[in-house]
């Protein structure tokens, strides 16, 4: 098994983890930029939290 399918398999496993780190990574990034680029890091954030494992398990404004 190649690494790229042990670390698929580990964010499929692990999807509310990778989610969180994504949204701390976002926050992170916001900070340093001052909210100067706020609309894009939660662009970014959220299309790699529907890439990785089943999808973003955060629920949805409004829910």
């Amino acid at each position: 098994m190649s690494f790229l399918n042990k670390a698929k398999q580990f964010l499929d496993k692990h999807d509310k983890q990778v989610d969180q780190a994504l949204d701390k990574a976002g926050d992170m990034v916001d900070k340093k930029t001052h909210g100067k680029y706020t609309s894009n890091i939660d662009k970014a954030v959220d299309e790699a939290q529907k890439r990785t494992g089943e999808g973003d398990t955060r629920p949805e404004p409004g829910r």
